[in-house]
């Protein structure tokens, strides 16, 4: 500061020296006699300034329009314009209604005297001129005029380092502003972990903008709460923790103000007593000033930081609520990155467990069938075993056919691939339906179901079959997570506009942790490997893209740990009642099957086998052939009724050979049933396709197979 000092004070000395110097002066001279005037330059020039001369009134108003003058001589007696009407004049004009005017005259009476005082005049000089005395009046106007000249400018030049100072010192606030933004926004993004955010946000702000600060962040269900900012850098030796994790709930009053502040998206000015409850702020400070700055980042408020100043007299300025504005975008941005790297990570370590659990699950039902088939090889036909090796067999085939069903319902659910086929559905019959199908499992697990049927005419539009999913899919949650001889109560009613399903049952609960996140893929309280329930934790999954698909909502509550869950279902209900279609349920009693031929194209051969010897077995009359050439040329010979074709056949596919059977035969051409191994939704996708009359996916369920050979033509 003290050679700054020096430098500013040199500085107003050399210009206050150069000053002393100034250029020469003007003095206007007016007269209209040119000797008169040529006597008065030569007597001026020793003062060595520049002399201007005017021949007329008129001529010297010109003059003054153009320059400033230290002095005019005014001759009193000239044609057109006299002296004094020429000095009324100069007197009327601002620019010169002060320069000192000495009238020069021959006749020296008071009364022109007074006359030309009234005008401005400073003096009067008779002529003949005395050279000293003119010399001397007109020096000391001259001086007079430079001292007054080196004053005003000496005064603008003081202005102008006043200026000057004060322009730097805004500039310098600039770069210390951008500075700290560049070291801001260098800590905020060198690390995705929210502690690690957090720590350099509070470093920041304290004690550089403010002397406490106070993280205020939105959960889930847009309920504000006060969060903990890190003091100190998180240990690099522990895991990850939840710095941000909810601590208390904010206050109404300061969770209003927060509210308008991401409302207008910019800092706000709050009472300081607003904030008294604050736990990183404490409650025993006494706070001068406080301000809420929201936390917005892709248009989404994450909440706000609170920021406030001790002392009496200290107050933030319009400048730090800018600053802090600022510097709260940018740790918006930062956190918004570190949440998402959080649930990026979160999503590939559950993604992980999931394939380790898929692994598990498929092994599971996978050895049990590999060691009854090798059992099956041992034992007697008639031996009581046998049929008990073969149930098992036909079981967790089952089982794994419902684990990858539910593995590409999933995918076509997250993906939006699911096409809904709705119709006018009795809730009642669904909740019927849904609880006899699953009455196996809860008999095998002593559950106590208690029903709420509701009457007759309790209707919605929904797709029967994916409606009676998401119901099955929750009673059989109830009943993984309920310990045996537990209960659970399934009921349907109307409510409003909606038909509610709720799924209650007296099992292991829900904890607070993981009820927010229940329904999201891979979710599971218990992951480990050796757990009693099994599935793939993507049961509630499939629930919830379901239901929204319908159009309605499922919820859960829970009490915690030990106290149950309940499930809950709205979805709408019919505007208006309809004639529900009756639909027999599969497995039902069936007319004996007629005798079919049937053709089984398939490039497999231990499947081709099987199915061969299955419908055989079932009495039908059946051929094989490999691919699309034999079909053709087996449908030719042998002229089935029935021709059950693989999609995905080598070289010529389903579709073409079924395209070719129907140019070639026409109408006479056999039922065409499409079985593939790809997914329901390319049943879907393919279904309104003339090539096929039906499509089944494999492994087709035997008692649809059988139903179909019965109606086929």
């Amino acid at each position: 500061m003290q050679s700054e000092s020096g430098r500013l004070v040199g500085e107003t000395s050399s210009r206050e020296e150069s000053m002393k110097s100034t250029e020469p002066v003007n003095i206007l001279v007016v007269d209209d006699m040119p000797e008169k005037i040529m006597a008065i330059e030569a007597t001026l020039g020793e003062l060595g300034q520049n002399i201007v001369k005017a021949t007329s009134g008129r001529e010297a108003l010109r003059c003054l329009l153009k320059d400033d003058f230290a002095v005019i001589l005014l001759d009193v007696n000239m044609p057109e314009m006299d002296g004094f009407e020429t000095a009324a004049l100069i007197r009327e004009r601002r620019r010169s209604e002060h320069t000192p005017i000495i009238f020069v005259t021959a006749f020296n009476d008071e009364v022109q005297m007074a006359k030309g005082y009234s005008l401005g005049a400073v003096d009067f000089i008779s002529t003949p001129l005395d050279p000293d005395v003119l010399r001397t009046k007109v020096g000391v106007f001259v001086e007079l005029f430079q001292k007054t000249e080196t004053i005003r400018q000496q005064a603008a030049h003081r202005v102008q380092l006043a200026r000057e100072q004060a322009a730097r010192q805004v500039a310098e606030k600039a770069m210390r502003r951008s500075a700290m933004l560049a070291e801001a926004s260098r800590l905020l993004s060198r690390s995705l972990d929210f502690d690690a955010t957090l720590t350099s946000l509070y470093r920041t702000m304290v004690p550089a903008l403010a002397d406490g600060c106070q993280l205020v962040l939105y959960d889930t269900n847009m309920e504000l709460w006060f969060s903990h900012v890190q003091h100190e850098e998180p240990s690099t030796t522990r895991a990850t923790t939840s710095s941000h994790a909810r601590i208390e709930q904010v206050d109404p009053k300061l969770a209003a103000t927060v509210r308008d502040a991401v409302k207008s998206g910019h800092a706000q000015a709050i009472d300081p007593e607003a904030v008294s409850n604050a736990p990183d702020l404490g409650p025993r400070k006494k706070w001068s000033s406080a301000i809420v700055a929201p936390l917005i980042a892709r248009d989404t408020s994450l909440g706000a930081i609170v920021c406030c100043l001790l002392g009496s007299r200290r107050q933030f300025e319009p400048a730090d609520l800018a600053l802090i504005e600022n510097l709260a975008s940018r740790a918006a941005t930062a956190l918004d990155n570190a949440q998402l790297f959080q649930t990026i990570r979160e999503g590939e370590r559950r993604k992980d467990e999931f394939l380790a659990m898929l692994g598990h699950e498929l092994r599971n039902p996978l050895a049990a069938i590999t060691n009854a088939g090798e059992l099956t090889r041992l034992l007697d036909p008639q031996d009581a075993s046998f049929n008990e090796s073969l149930e098992i067999i036909r079981q967790q085939a089952s089982l794994m056919k419902r684990l990858v069903d539910d593995l590409l319902d999933v995918s076509r659910i997250t993906s939006g691939r699911v096409q809904l086929q709705k119709e006018p559905v009795d809730a009642a019959e669904i909740v019927k339906r849904v609880a006899e199908s699953n009455d196996v499992l809860f008999s095998s697990r002593g559950h106590k179901l208690h029903m709420n049927v509701p009457g007759k005419g309790l209707l919605l539009e929904a797709d029967p079959y994916r409606l009676e999913q998401i119901l099955s899919n929750l009673l059989v949650n109830s009943a993984k997570y309920t310990d045996p001889n537990g209960e659970i109560w399934f009921s349907a009613a109307r409510e409003e506009d909606s038909v509610v399903f709720r799924v209650r049952d007296s099992g292991i609960g829900i904890g607070p942790d993981l009820l927010p996140n229940v329904f999201d893929l891979f979710a599971q309280a218990n992951r480990s490997l050796h757990r009693a329930e099994g599935g793939l934790g993507i049961g509630l999954t499939i629930v919830r893209g379901l239901t929204e698909l319908h159009g309605g909502r499922v919820w859960v509550t829970s009490e915690g740990f030990g106290r149950g869950a309940e499930f809950v279902v709205a979805l709408p209900a019919a505007a208006q009642p309809a004639n529900v279609p009756h639909v027999e349920l599969l497995g039902g009693p069936v007319a004996p099957a007629l005798r079919r031929r049937v053709l089984v194209v398939e490039d497999q051969p231990a499947l081709a086998h099987v199915t061969v010897a299955l419908l055989r077995k079932l009495g039908h009359e059946v051929r094989a052939a490999s691919d699309g050439p034999e079909a053709l040329l087996a449908v030719r010979e042998y002229s089935p009724e029935v021709v059950l074709l693989d999609i995905g056949l080598p070289g010529m596919d389903g579709y073409e050979v079924a395209r070719c059977l129907r140019t070639e035969f026409g109408d006479a051409a056999p039922v065409l049933v499409a079985m593939t191994g790809y997914s329901q939704h390319e049943v879907n996708r393919h279904a309104r396709r003339a090539e096929f009359d039906h499509h089944l996916v494999k492994p087709a369920d035997i008692s649809v197979l059988k139903e179909l050979l019965m109606q086929a033509k």
